[in-house]
């Protein structure tokens, strides 16, 4: 099985292009699953209905969010009514949607899908490491595979969640820092990781922005409003495979459109 893993789609431009591309590139990998990071996907930033719905429409299997999923209300009701839009995990139980799905393979096997946010440099939430725990237990059985989107700030604590729970979650991503990062690999007990997976917005940017109000802010200490780049795009992501019958990863693999 082969399971593509795409990250944070920023703004406008960065969903008409992944709506124009994931098909061909779940083609082209010879992919089974696709899975989409969100949470920047509605215009400006967050996640709109719209974009949501254009994204699943043109190939997403399940899409995941972050720390921006909750920022447009519209969205809350889509979210509750749609199994396979996720939100992270470990916020407050009363917040809208849900923190993990479990959806169907091509080959038949339930793959359940987690995300969660990390705690370090981030807006408080619950611990990530226990809620998950917690999670697998009671899932425990309805599910063969799992997948999980760490949507955190740290390179430590995406790399010590991806070991604590090495074995148990066969894809362990990371998303948020828009960056890809190039330590993709195979741990001891079966699973495989990477720590960021990168995003799909324009390349002339700040991870997605227009540079000039971001170098702004930083010299003048001035913030004026921020808004997405322009021109040729780039996708990022990451494809895992895994072996059906050891349920472990065999190989992972960046990509960049």
């Amino acid at each position: 099985m082969r399971i593509i893993v795409i990250g944070d789609v920023v703004g406008a431009a960065g969903t008409e292009y992944a709506v124009k591309n994931i098909n061909k590139i779940k083609n082209a990998e010879k992919g089974d699953l696709v899975i989409v990071n969100a949470e920047n996907a509605a215009p400006g930033n967050g996640l709109d209905t719209k974009s949501a719905e254009a994204l699943l429409a043109a190939g997403a299997d399940v899409l995941t969010g972050g720390n921006h999923t909750l920022k447009r209300h519209e969205v809350f009701d889509f979210l509750n009514e749609n199994p396979y839009a996720i939100r992270p995990l470990n916020l407050p139980p009363a917040a809208p949607g849900k923190g993990f799905t479990i959806i169907r393979a091509n080959q038949g096997l339930r793959v359940m899908v987690i995300n969660v946010l990390g705690q370090v440099f981030m807006d408080p939430v619950d611990n990530p490491f226990n809620c998950v725990d917690r999670l697998l237990a009671e899932q425990e059985g309805k599910y063969d595979l799992c997948v999980c989107d760490v949507h955190a700030e740290a390179t430590s604590e995406k790399a010590a969640f991806a070991r604590y729970f090495d074995g148990r979650i066969q894809v362990i991503f990371g998303t948020h820092t828009h960056v890809q990062t190039a330590d993709e690999c195979l741990l001891s007990k079966g699973s495989g990781f990477i720590t960021d997976i990168g995003m799909c917005g324009p390349v002339d940017s700040i991870l997605g922005i227009k540079p000039e109000p971001v170098i702004k802010n930083f010299v003048t200490r001035i913030h004026d409003r921020f808004e997405a780049g322009e021109g040729e795009i780039k996708l990022c992501g990451a494809v895992f495979e895994i072996n059906t019958q050891t349920k472990a990863v065999t190989s992972v693999k960046r990509i960049r459109y």
